[in-house]
């Protein structure tokens, strides 16, 4: 095992994550346009990992982000509470009464069905996450006095703002400090990035990062130095063509020790085929398979598998087992609504197993 982890005897948490919490509003099978109803949940893919990790794995997890002090930000707080994820790293601001310095974020997702994909619209500027600064969190007394095991960001915190960014490298280079794994998760979004530069402009902050990194979630497009093909997103790979990519990424950042990557072909809103690859310090392992696996609700997947991954590599099972667990886990939580895993151990064991679907009784 390449992973050199702190003993949990000495740690206060079991991974500690990075990143912004956002309402989202579910019309369930109804359109955002048409609808007269709304199921909130909370959900972010930095926060989904760390809740996974408590809810479905049982390990001690934590977030740090930031939410304006107002009804909004409370409903956050209660859903997160519910979450068992601590919350004694959240930033709270001050609300002006309208939003004007500093908003709490919010989404709306339609699941989508069929041919009709699935479609999110973000409400997510001027948050209080995306104006944190340097400074505002002493990483040094969370990392040395209180004691992390593992940290966990990704791209969609540092396209927030320039000022995100610098606090996830600020967090980085605290956490390496200390002895704490380091895991990233590219995460592009288009939407994020539209007016900072695009994929050259993440691809050049992943660069950056990318050498705090033990472990990484995505793919040679992520970290290209120039736009190119593998850009536009993972290709369905075989082992030979996985090694390849992970060996072009190793070789350049010899510090990441795990890369790992979802890949998904997607047939309708509702069936796709999942599964993963992860290579770590030159093997390469392939995941199990769902096939034509039905989809009650695709957001937060990515999350799940990263968490199922994570416990398997904190608990020192072996690569496969470790991405077979994640796989499990994110093809669970496609299952019921909202981003966040409602699965337990039971289940993704089960899961793994391919014991089917039959009712259990």
């Amino acid at each position: 095992m390449a992973l050199d982890l702190r003993s949990s005897s000495t740690c206060r948490w079991d991974l500690l994550s990075l990143g912004e919490v956002m309402l989202r509003f579910d019309p369930g099978e109804d359109r955002i346009s048409r609808t007269r109803s709304f199921r909130v949940w909370e959900g972010g893919g930095e926060y989904n990992v760390a809740r996974g990790l408590r809810r479905c794995f049982g390990l001690r997890s934590a977030v740090a982000t930031a939410l304006v002090d107002n009804a909004v930000g409370r409903l956050v707080e209660d859903l997160m509470l519910q979450g068992g994820v601590d919350l004694s790293h959240v930033l709270w601001t001050e609300f002006d009464g309208i939003g004007a310095e500093a908003r709490n974020g919010i989404y709306f997702l339609e699941r989508g069905f069929g041919n009709r994909p699935a479609m999110g619209m973000m409400d997510r500027a001027h948050t209080a996450i995306a104006q944190i600064k340097p400074g505002d969190v002493n990483w040094d007394a969370i990392f040395g006095q209180e004691g992390v095991r593992w940290f966990h960001t990704g791209g969609i915190f540092c396209a927030l703002s320039d000022s995100a960014a610098a606090v996830a490298r600020e967090a980085m280079e605290s956490a390496k400090r200390h002895g704490v794994v380091v895991s990233f998760d590219c995460n592009y979004r288009p939407s994020l990035w539209r007016d900072r530069g695009g994929r050259i402009a993440a691809s050049r902050l992943n660069r950056e990062l990318a050498p705090m990194v033990d472990v990484l979630f995505g793919h040679d497009g992520d970290l290209a130095a120039e736009i190119c093909e593998a850009s536009s997103g993972p290709p369905w790979h075989d082992r030979e063509s996985y090694a390849a990519m992970a060996e072009r990424i190793q070789s350049e950042f010899p510090n990441v020790h795990v890369i790992a990557t979802t890949v998904r072909k997607v047939r309708t809103a509702n069936r796709n085929d999942w599964g993963a690859f992860a290579w770590m310090d030159g093997a390469v392992e392939e995941s199990i398979r769902f096939l034509d696996l039905e989809i009650l609700d695709r957001v937060g997947a990515g999350d799940s598998f990263a968490s199922g991954l994570l416990y398997g590599l904190m608990e020192g099972k072996d690569l496969k087992w470790s991405l077979d667990c994640g796989v499990a886990h994110g093809a669970l939580t496609m299952t019921t609504p909202g981003d966040s895993s409602m699965s337990t151990l039971t289940e993704v064991m089960h899961a793994m197993d391919g014991k089917g679907s039959g009712v259990q009784r």
